[in-house]
């Protein structure tokens, strides 16, 4: 009888070795040898899954920098590798706690502790209501393909027997699911409040907020078609090369960002790698315990005895039954190293490649820099020949003043258009670009828009150059400088007098625009009208008093008339028609209440304008002492005005 069960027995112990054997080869192939702490509490589970949750979720950082199709395809691998990954933590998690929890109850048994037995007995009683549904349903069904088939007199029986089996199984019914419903309530409180029971089901919470597929064992067929389908999934367009400026920069800028965001995955990933690592060390040594206790397990048995056998047995037994806890929790863990190393790869070459995007965008900007350089080069090289030749050939300064001015523009012009084309690789960006741009620089700089415009009128056929006399809203002077923006004119003390005040006005070229005006002197022309009023007593001979006044004034317009035939030759050119009258001196007689009121006019160049004044009035009273005298009304002497067309004789 002994040598009938030695056989056996001996048998089990190389099963044993066997298993044991196998477990540690696995385990010792998949893990790490910088294992550091024993974690494998309920507690370090949830707070390992809550971390790899966490981790996972940082998928839609990846799908939100993904904009290449090659990108898409390792976002989409990630993705499995994620979910695969999520799918071992809820493993080693799930077994952690089956393990903790069975440990607890078996320290529980002989304690009398009524949670436990309470959480049995409902189960039981569930379960032999389960039972009994089955077994009404199955009689419901009977009775129902029965009435098809009864007779009339049998049809009233069978249908009460229908009703009253159909009452008994909603009654059944209602129990079943009042047991079904404490028994969960008692198995989530645990035997001592929120205790093993409870951390199994915060974890199977945290698998609610995950997509099922993710959470449901590794290796099941709903994980393995779930993973089948994502791949599926539409990948973007092939983006295009940036050629400007404006793409290659936003492109930079695009790579650092993604570069950014993956160093971040990386970093959590190795850190979710470094606690699995720490969780691995605690099973893993008691593996390497129980692989020792099997080998001396493994040896010959010295004894025949029936009950030391027996002993030998249920020891192989428990042994068997620990590597099999023990591996649950090792195998996940080392599964999942072996996951985070593959998607730490995929996100090493994801940077690979970006990298070389990067540098490959770098050198395109540097080629395009030296393009732009090159090319602006030129162009200044270009405007500088025409300034030279502008120089050399345009002798008068107004002139050649005006074509600098010109070449300025047009050489700022060329230069941002050429910079305009360079940060944009179409047209139409271009199009655009200007477009906004023209509009802002409208609305930020109107007035100075309008000044820049007014320049072209102020220099135009009968504009402004530096000399001329002017009157701008009230103010007479001799403009000193005609600028893009604005124009500066030296002040005189009046509209007679050529004596400066010392102060230059600045006025903005918007005021061709204005309706109070410009005055200014036509081109080639430096005269204003005078006039002369004297007032003699109503008796005094018209005749005499016109020939003596006039012939006063003719006298000294007599000295620069030959002046004053130059510039009136020179406006008719410039205005391109004969006038009709002459620069001379006018007379004008009319009767006023206190007597004959003569008035002459007379044209001076406003350069020498006091001293002709001078010399008038020396001669008015000169004539009028003459004999026979002139009465003058008046006691002062003649007044000297300056007429309305002292102001030059255009206005805007």
């Amino acid at each position: 009888m002994r040598k009938t069960n030695k056989k056996p027995v001996h048998a089990l112990f190389s099963g044993a070795v066997g298993i044991a054997a196998t477990l540690v080869m696995v385990a010792v192939t998949f893990s790490s040898t910088g294992a550091k702490a024993d974690a494998s509490s309920r507690s370090d589970a949830l707070a390992f899954l809550t971390k790899t949750v966490g981790w996972y979720h940082q998928l839609d950082s990846e799908r939100q920098i993904a904009t290449d199709p090659t990108e898409v395809v390792i976002v989409a691998d990630n993705s499995q590798i994620a979910a695969e990954a999520v799918r071992l933590a809820f493993d080693y998690a799930r077994a952690a706690t089956g393990n903790t929890q069975s440990s607890q109850a078996q320290a529980k048994e002989g304690e009398g502790s009524s949670g436990p037995q309470q959480s049995q007995a409902l189960i039981q009683l569930s379960t032999k209501l389960n039972s009994e549904v089955s077994q009404l349903q199955s009689t419901l069904d009977s009775l129902k393909k029965k009435q098809e088939t009864a007779s009339a007199r049998q049809l009233t029986s069978v249908r009460s027997a229908i009703a009253e089996t159909q009452s008994e199984l909603d009654l059944v019914l209602a129990r079943r699911d009042a047991v079904q419903s404490m028994a969960e309530f008692v198995t989530q409180m645990g035997p001592s409040g929120l205790g093993v029971s409870g951390t199994r089901a915060e974890i199977e919470s945290l698998a609610r907020t995950l997509p099922p597929d993710v959470t449901a064992p590794s290796g099941s067929g709903k994980a393995n078609e779930s993973a089948a389908a994502k791949t599926t999934s539409a990948a973007p367009a092939v983006k295009a090369t940036p050629s400007g400026f404006w793409g290659l920069i936003t492109d930079l800028f695009s790579i650092s960002r993604k570069n950014r965001t993956l160093d971040q995955l990386i970093q959590s990933t190795d850190a979710l790698t470094e606690s699995s690592k720490e969780l691995r060390g605690g099973p893993l040594n008691k593996l390497k315990e129980l692989a020792q206790e099997a080998d001396s397990l493994a040896k010959p048995a010295t004894t025949t005895d029936a009950a030391a056998l027996a002993q030998q047995k249920q020891n192989i037994d428990a042994m068997t039954s620990q590597f099999k806890q023990v591996s649950a929790l090792v195998l996940p863990l080392n599964k999942l190293g072996i996951v985070l190393g593959l998607y730490r790869a995929n996100l090493t070459n994801w940077q690979s490649a970006l990298g070389s995007e990067l540098k490959s965008d770098l050198e395109t900007l540097f080629l395009h820099l030296a393009v732009l350089g090159l090319v602006i080069t030129a162009v200044i090289g270009g405007f500088e020949v025409l300034r030279r030749t502008i120089i050399r050939y345009v002798q008068e300064p107004r002139r050649r003043y005006q074509f600098l001015l010109l070449h300025r523009i047009a050489l700022w012009t060329v230069i941002g258009l050429v910079v305009a084309f360079s940060f944009s690789s179409q047209i139409g960006s271009v199009a655009t670009f200007a477009g906004l741009l023209t509009a802002g620089i409208a609305v930020a700089l109107q007035n100075v828009l309008v000044s820049i415009v007014g320049y072209f009128f102020l220099i135009g056929k009968f504009g402004i150059r530096v000399g001329d006399r002017v009157q701008i809203s009230g103010v007479t002077g001799e403009v000193v400088e005609v600028g893009l923006v604005r124009l500066q004119v030296m002040e005189f003390g009046g509209a007679a007098s050529n004596i400066p005040t010392g102060r230059v006005v600045a006025f903005s070229n918007s005021i061709v625009f204005q309706t109070n005006g410009l005055f200014r002197q036509i081109p080639g022309t430096s005269f204003v009208w005078h006039q002369i009023t004297l007032t003699l007593a109503p008796e005094s001979d018209y005749s005499v008093v016109e020939k003596r006044v006039l012939g006063a004034v003719e006298k000294v317009f007599a000295q620069y008339r030959d002046k004053m035939d130059r510039q009136r030759r020179q406006m008719e050119r410039t205005l391109s028609f004969s006038l009709s009258n002459e620069l001379k001196p006018l007379s004008k007689l009319q009767l006023t209440a206190t007597g004959i009121e003569a008035v002459i006019k007379f044209p001076v160049d406003y350069q020498d304008s006091a001293d002709v004044d001078d010399r008038v009035i020396r001669e008015l009273l000169s004539a009028i002492n003459e004999e026979p005298k002139l009465k003058v009304v008046a006691p002062t002497a003649p007044t000297l005005t300056v007429s309305a067309i002292e102001t030059p004789a255009t206005s805007s």
